[in-house]
Order: C-alpha cells, then structure tokens, then sequence
C-alpha cells in the first residue's frame, strides 16, 4: 500500500479520511503545525508531522517519500491568509517527489460569489497547473456544519430561516470511503461531485433541529437580497449530477442531540 499524507488530518472530516486509509492498510501521515495539541485527535497507526501552511516551515520535509497528499486542511476564517497561499506552498514543497494531490473542493464554489467559495476555486486551479497528478472532489455541506451553523440560528425563539434556500448535507463518514476510493485509483483530475442523500429546506432544517432539541421555535421564511443569495436559491451547491451518501441527517441529529438538548457542535464559529 501507498504512504500518504492527510494535510487537515486532525479536522472534522479528515480524522475520518486518516481511520478510513488506515483501515485499508496504507501508511499514513498526519500534517499539523501544532504537533503536541493535535496529538489526541491522530488515531493508533497514524504518524504525525510537523508542517506550517502558512509559513511554509517543515513542509518539505512532511511531504517527501508521500506517494499521495490528500489535501483537506482549510480556515474558514483565515481563508485569505491559509488556503491558497498554504496549498500553492504545499504544492511547491511536493514538487520534486510529484505525488498523487487530492484535493477537497465544495460543490457549486465556482458559481456562487462567495468569497471563501472563490478562495476554493483558487486553490483547485493551483491544484490543476500545478504539473502534479491530482484529483479534485467536491462535496456539499458536511452535516456537521448545517448542524453548527441551526443550532447558533436557532437560539431565538424566532428561527429567520432564508426563503428558497435547500442544502443537501452528506456525512463526513461516506465522504472519506470515497476520498480512499480516489486515492487506491490514482489521479482522476475532476472526479463526480458527491452530495448527502437528501434536499432539505433551511425551514425544514431549523425545524429539525429544534424537535431533535425539544425546543419549540417559530421559523419565519425571510427573502435576502444579493448575488450570493440568488446563487443559494438557484441550487448551483447542490448535486446536479455525482454520486450521494447514505447517511441522512435526521440519523445525524439523533447521534448528536442528547437528552436535554445538548449538541454536539462539531466546529466553534466566531
């Protein structure tokens, strides 16, 4: 089996994608920059490496033997300042030992004008000329950030849910099995989008959430105004076509909200 490199391995989706590739006998590094606070969350036969993205330090030395890099590391509120010039910094450190990029896109990014939807296409393109053999998948909304971003909607007991709006939220856990498929196949360039198993109103998704809860709330479909909103309206980040999970996200909400309504935020907004 391959040696691979997981850059994000210690987020939400990649602590999956590193059990996943483990499970299926590959070697496996875990890229942080923070080593010693990150050590918890690298599973029994993962190896960690010390690299920074943004400074660039330890790169080279985290990337060289890997035959793949699976790239999922991304800020979301340092997007400008991490992701596109820490993966072109990646792809320059793996430059000599070319290995197989996977990289970890969004789906619709290059048709809604958002700016960290923008800063995805960015790094696809640099993922693309980078004369590396690579892989992009795209994928709609993790469940774990539809989950996060109702639950800080809802704490009024009047829920302003956006008018026309749907998501098609997929799990983490049937993203990474594809992403290991990827891997064991070998450069695809643009792989089929994958999407969760469902199209969900943001009406219907509020109201799930405060049933999982046991909290009643009233949800008010509001229209927004702007190029972005139109761009969610018209469905571009949905799947139009690529391949879905199983896992709704009703099964999500129940392994998540517990008696009493406490949830289990997968990520910490600011």
């Amino acid at each position: 089996m391959s040696d691979v490199l997981v850059a994000g391995g210690t987020g939400v989706l990649g602590r999956v994608v590193v059990s996943e590739l483990l499970a299926r006998g590959h070697d496996v590094r875990v890229l942080s920059r923070r080593a010693s606070s990150n050590s918890r969350w690298v599973p029994d036969g993962a190896r960690l490496v010390t690299g920074d993205l943004v400074t660039g330090d330890g790169l080279a030395e985290a990337v060289a033997g890997a035959d793949t890099i699976v790239h999922s590391a991304s800020d979301p509120r340092r997007f400008r300042k991490v992701d596109v010039p820490g993966t072109v910094r990646l792809l320059h450190a793996a430059a000599d030992s070319r290995p197989h990029v996977v990289y970890v896109s969004i789906v619709g990014c290059d048709r809604i004008p958002y700016a960290y939807y923008q800063t995805k296409v960015a790094c696809e393109a640099a993922v693309a000329r980078s004369g590396l053999p690579w892989t992009v998948l795209r994928a709609t909304q993790f469940h774990d950030l539809v989950l996060t971003l109702a639950h800080l909607a809802s704490r009024p007991p009047v829920v302003l849910a956006p008018r026309g709006v749907h998501v098609q939220p997929c799990d983490v856990r049937d993203v990474a099995p594809r992403l290991a498929d990827l891997v064991d196949a070998g450069p695809a360039g643009r792989a089929p989008d994958f999407g969760g198993p469902q199209v969900l109103s943001a009406h219907e998704v509020f109201r799930a959430v405060a049933l999982a809860r046991g909290r009643r709330r009233w949800i008010v479909d509001v229209p927004l105004a702007g190029k972005v909103y139109a761009g969610y309206r018209a469905g571009h980040h949905l799947l139009a076509g690529g391949d879905t999970g199983s896992r709704t996200f009703d099964a999500y909400l129940a392994e998540h909200v517990h008696d009493g309504g406490r949830v289990d935020v997968p990520y910490r907004l600011r």
